[in-house]
């Protein structure tokens, strides 16, 4: 697939590797490429060759950054309507119920949990880093905060979310709190997220897809109940995009730490 994505198929195990494309954007997400991940998972549904996904990022430096903020996207005027292009970027999204093993090496902030929220599990590298910069730009976390507080436990999900940019979970500490269920050497994540895929693959179909759907009806009435109160939220916090932008461009005179 051109574009944003890279997509390979092994037809003996069963296993696609779906991958960001944009590493000179730190696989961020811009309209096109969430175009492209809708359409990636809607095939799945169809391709009986595929068992199970990983999902992972191109490069070195970063999984996914979320939205790109070049993208343009146009809003209604209205604070009862919110158009968020990275609604349908996750399998669950686009009625996928195969297996979707996300492999994160470098940075998963922001948009990127709209991914990591509705893979099955997650396999990191020690390079792995996990924040959320909405509230230091002045925007509201609310779908990326309800899918980390379905992930890992509240007040974690809450120190994330409100802490900002001053602030980065270590893969170490993604680990011990259980948003990470494997812990690899750097570099090593994707082989590792391929291997457990290659089991749930091996397994019966129906089996696997049937346990996806009844793991994720565990939150799913929650979820929907959140997500309904998030245009709105979003509508009332957010600064004006100009003083966004004024806020990202003079970032963190301090920097951050790690934890």
């Amino acid at each position: 697939m051109s574009g944003g994505l890279r997509i390979s198929c092994d037809k003996d195990t069963g296993v696609a590797v779906l991958t960001l494309d944009r590493p000179a954007r730190l696989n961020a997400i811009d309209v096109a490429t969430a175009a492209e991940l809708a359409a990636a998972w809607q095939a799945f549904r169809f391709d009986d060759s595929v068992r199970a996904v990983v999902l992972t990022g191109a490069g070195e430096r970063a999984f996914c950054t979320g939205l790109d903020r070049a993208a343009e996207v146009p809003q209604p005027d209205s604070p009862f309507m919110v158009d968020d292009p990275l609604l349908r970027v996750g399998p669950k999204a686009n009625d996928l119920w195969k297996p979707v093993v996300a492999a994160v090496r470098g940075m998963a902030c922001g948009g990127a949990f709209y991914l990591l929220g509705e893979a099955e599990f997650v396999v990191a590298d020690e390079t792995a880093t996990f924040f959320d910069p909405h509230t230091t730009y002045g925007m509201v976390s609310a779908y990326e905060s309800v899918y980390m507080a379905h992930r890992m436990p509240y007040g974690e999900a809450a120190r994330m979310a409100l802490l900002g940019t001053a602030e980065r979970m270590s893969a170490r500490r993604a680990y011990d709190i259980g948003l990470v269920s494997e812990l690899t050497p750097p570099g090593a994540a994707l082989e590792a997220a391929v291997r457990c895929a290659e089991v749930v693959a091996s397994c019966p179909t129906e089996g696997v897809q049937g346990t996806v759907r009844a793991l994720w009806t565990a939150h799913e009435a929650a979820r929907a109940h959140a997500f309904a109160q998030s245009p709105q939220l979003i509508s009332l916090g957010n600064l004006p995009p100009d003083r966004q932008a004024q806020l990202f461009s003079a970032r963190r005179p301090d920097g951050f730490r790690t934890r």
